[in-house]
């Protein structure tokens, strides 16, 4: 009897469970028909107004509310600036998904206009798998590109040279409105206007519908929306005052830009038309001192000389969007550009030699090398969208991309008599240049299940597919026979190809004050590498390189809460190399220094681990996370003497890394004039391998910040200063120096917000600080396995770039409307940029 009482509990119970439904819709504004994120949806018992479960609208206005009873029940919806809203009467009376359509929510004029007088706009925003910084936060970014957006984050840094690293690494992968963006992101970010940017998203353990590219993790590019009819139209111009210090530069310095965007929305159809031309130098110097050893022979070289950029960007976009009806969307879009980057190092070098014995000098020898290296780029892309939703609230996306690429550029390498120009003694002449085709090819399929009693399901497959061509040609000028010729040490034909097949399954859901994303993702790679050299004899080679791999995922958030939250997180990920780092050929940089790759390189695979905390008090908020990476086969660039005024640097894999490390952010509004956000990362960081029979073991505490306060002066007057510091950082055979820069920026607002004015101090420095400079050190000990000769090396260089810059923007918009345009950004060919 007790066993039949006992089942038929169960089964009741089975019966309640499966009598459970799902209730979803989506919220909008009435007046711009506009996406609702952030509202609160709460379901309440109609019997006793007893509360049932709550969440919050996602991104897209969308919301789903699960294991709903059978029942009679009312839904209250309230979010700030909009009248709250009440749907009464919602029947449950069996297993059933109650598809509420789009919810429509009215704006509150008089409390928007309450708060344009006192609110202050959220800086950062905390999701279960990434934080949202608000770009238009931060006036020192204005009129520039998402880089300088970026160098605001809490736990992304920049160095001298510009690389950005998050968490002190440089590997993470750019996503542009949730797209896949394989680049390297500073090319890419600096491409894009700062102005078209609405929010940054730092996903540092992505889940599995996310690519497993990026040992650091993922950022995505938001940008601005409009969603009423009408036409859009901004014009931004930026200029900036002559070099306070010219550093001695060949020549000046030149700073604008302008551009423009428009965007027409019609019923169904949104067309955007974009164009966009940046020139951004940036003077300079550098430092150098250098010694070699071979055997008993050691060689000091130190220079001094220029260090200087000249950067050139334009580019045209055009995108179409048609969208028939509320369940599908349509996007084509195209992109052309060119862009230059030229980079001169005019250098005097002393050299001298000794006698390691006896210490006597046996040698000396001054000239100047004059060495201009310009990066070009050619891009042509096309991709399309198209995304369905089902009555089930089910939806499935269909992307795809196409981009063809032209890299190249000459490298001048000219050594001279050290009173160049006045006697034009000519001592070497070399000429260097390559022509790098690039074809690329995209496509992603994803399906996204209506909701069940576990969560949101999605399914996805992803095809991406990399032709690399290369034809590098190195030669020497012979003043005898008055010809050029080939050098075939420095010459070569590579050609890179690499296809890749990547399912995905990812789970996501809400219980209780519980919320958990978990995922896996497959991915079958493979990569063949053929080259050969110019030399006679040489042999034509072909490396294959496959892989098929898991990259599990997971995320967990509990809310002790309303207003706190902590979370866990493990991601697995892999770094994938540029083609430029498998070439084993030589490159001549320039005088002292040649560049090679290594044609095993094998990717990078990391496992991150994470457990943060957040905390919301009042309108100020604070969060924390301790993490731990670990990365197998750890790419670094690594020193070797090629002779005795040369050194060879190459890329390869040093062995593994490991990482320990604590991101602090906070938010706070000190007052209604004066808001503060800063942002710290502190790691502890270890590499663990050996090269050239060496052992490398390098270890150290590290850390950077991100430091942002705003004084309102006025309701239409901003004055913004920031810091980004990053402190001393080790490398596989030396280290980087620390490295800040601090920024002031005073913005004015008129005519209702159309027009914006800002005047950006960057770099202050005054003469007092040593701003925008970074040494670099590396040395070596070893017994060369070719020769048996022992070898050594020392250098160090210290980069000192322009400060004091003074920059003038100004932004105009036609309408208060924001921008919907999404255009297309090359996938394949800004990473090999």
């Amino acid at each position: 009897m007790k066993k039949l009482i006992f089942l038929a509990l169960q089964l009741a119970m089975i019966q309640t469970s499966i009598a459970q439904s799902i209730l979803n819709g989506k919220l909008v504004d009435s007046s711009e028909k506009s996406p609702i994120e952030f509202a609160s949806v709460a379901l309440y018992s109609q019997a006793d107004s007893s509360l049932v479960t709550g969440v919050v609208s996602a991104a897209d206005g969308t919301f789903t509310l699960s294991k709903i009873k059978t029942g009679q029940y009312y839904l209250n919806i309230q979010f700030m600036g909009f009248q709250g809203k009440y749907l009464s009467d919602i029947a449950v009376d069996k297993k059933e998904n109650i598809h509420l359509g789009t919810i429509e929510l009215i704006p509150n004029d008089k409390m928007l206009q309450e708060l344009v007088v006192s609110g202050q706009k959220v800086t950062t925003m905390h999701k279960v798998d990434r934080q949202v910084y608000e770009a238009d936060q931060f006036k020192n970014s204005q009129g520039g590109t998402a880089t300088d957006v970026l160098r605001n984050m809490p736990s992304v840094s920049l160095n001298a040279e510009g690389d950005i690293s998050v968490r002190g690494s440089t590997g993470f992968v750019v996503l542009l409105n949730g797209q896949p963006i394989q680049s390297d992101p500073k090319m890419l970010l600096s491409q894009l206007p700062a102005n078209a940017i609405q929010n940054v998203e730092v996903i540092t353990a992505p889940s599995a519908k996310y690519d497993s590219e990026g040992k650091a993790g993922i950022i995505n590019i938001v940008t601005t929306q409009n969603a009423t009819d009408g036409l859009f139209a901004q014009v931004n111009a930026k200029a900036g005052l002559p070099s306070i210090e010219p550093y001695d530069n060949k020549e000046a310095t030149q700073r604008y830009g302008a551009d423009f965007t428009l965007n027409y929305r019609k019923d169904k159809w949104d067309l955007a038309v974009g164009g966009s031309y940046l020139r951004n130098d940036m003077s300079g110097r550098r430092e150098g001192d250098v010694w070699t050893e071979i055997g008993d022979k050691r060689t000091e070289f130190p220079s001094d000389g220029e260090r200087s950029f000249d950067e050139t960007n334009y580019s045209g976009r055009v995108a179409l969007g048609f969208h028939p009806n509320e369940r599908n969307d349509f996007n084509l879009s195209f992109y052309g550009g060119k862009r230059s980057n030229d980079r001169r190092a005019d250098i005097y070098y002393d050299n001298k030699t000794y006698r390691l014995s006896d210490g006597t000098q046996t040698g000396a020898f001054d000239y100047y090398n004059e060495n201009l290296r310009i990066r070009t780029g050619d891009f042509a892309l096309g991709s399309f969208d198209y995304n369905h939703s089902f009555a089930n609230s089910s939806k499935i996306s269909v992307s795809a991309l196409y981009e063809y690429t032209l890299l190249g550029g000459p490298t001048t390498n000219r050594n001279l008599d050290t009173h160049w120009p006045e006697n034009q003694t000519i001592y070497n002449d070399e000429y260097n240049t390559n022509d790098n085709p690039l074809y690329g090819t995209r496509f992603n399929l994803d399906y996204t299940l209506a909701p069940s009693l576990l969560g949101q399901w999605t399914l996805g497959y992803q095809f991406r597919y990399l032709d690399h061509q290369g034809d590098f040609l190195y030669e020497a000028y012979d003043f005898d026979s008055n010809t050029w010729n080939i050098v075939p040490e420095y010459s070569s034909n590579l050609n890179l190809k690499r296809n890749i097949h990547t399912a995905y399954v990812d789970l996501d859901g809400e219980r209780d004050q519980w919320s958990y994303g978990i995922g896996l993702r497959t991915e079958l790679m493979n990569r063949e590498l053929d080259y050969v050299g110019r030399g006679i004899g040489d042999q034509r080679q072909v490396l294959d390189y496959d892989y098929f791999r898991l990259f599990p995922s997971a995320n967990l958030q509990y809310a002790l809460s309303e207003d706190f939250k902590i979370k866990a997180a493990y991601s697995k990920r892999v770094e994938r190399t540029t083609t430029f780092k498998m070439n084993p050929f030589k490159e001549k940089e320039h005088s002292e220094t040649l560049e090679q790759g290594d044609a095993n390189l094998l990717p990078e695979f990391i496992d991150l681990v994470e457990l943060g905390a957040i905390k919301d008090f009042d309108d100020h908020s604070f969060y924390a996370t301790a993490y731990f990476r670990n990365t197998e086969n750890v790419i670094n660039r690594v020193n070797t003497v090629d002779s005795d005024t040369v050194l060879n640097r190459i890329y390869t894999n040093v062995g593994s890394g490991k990482a320990l490390g604590l991101e602090i952010g906070t938010d706070l509004n000190l007052t209604q004039w004066w808001k503060l956000y800063a942002g710290a990362n502190v790691y502890h960081y270890q590499i663990d391998g050996t090269f050239n029979n060496t052992k490398i073991n390098p270890k150290a505490w590290q850390y950077s910040a991100n430091i942002n306060t705003t004084f309102a002066l006025s309701p239409t007057m901003d004055l913004q200063w920031s810091l980004n510091y990053l402190s001393e950082r080790i490398t596989a055979q030396g280290k980087d120096s620390r490295y800040y820069s601090p920024n002031l920026t005073l913005s004015k607002r008129f005519l209702e917000d159309r027009l914006t004015t800002t005047l950006q101090w960057l770099n202050m420095d005054m003469g007092l600080l040593e701003t925008n400079e970074q040494r670099i050190t590396t040395t070596g000990d070893y017994i060369d396995p070719t020769d048996g000769v022992r070898k050594a090396f020392y250098t160090t260089t210290n980069y000192v770039y322009e400060v004091d810059m003074i920059m003038v923007n100004v932004s105009y918009k036609f309408n208060k409307l924001k921008n919907k345009a999404k255009f297309a950004e090359s996938e394949f060919g800004n990473k090999e940029f």
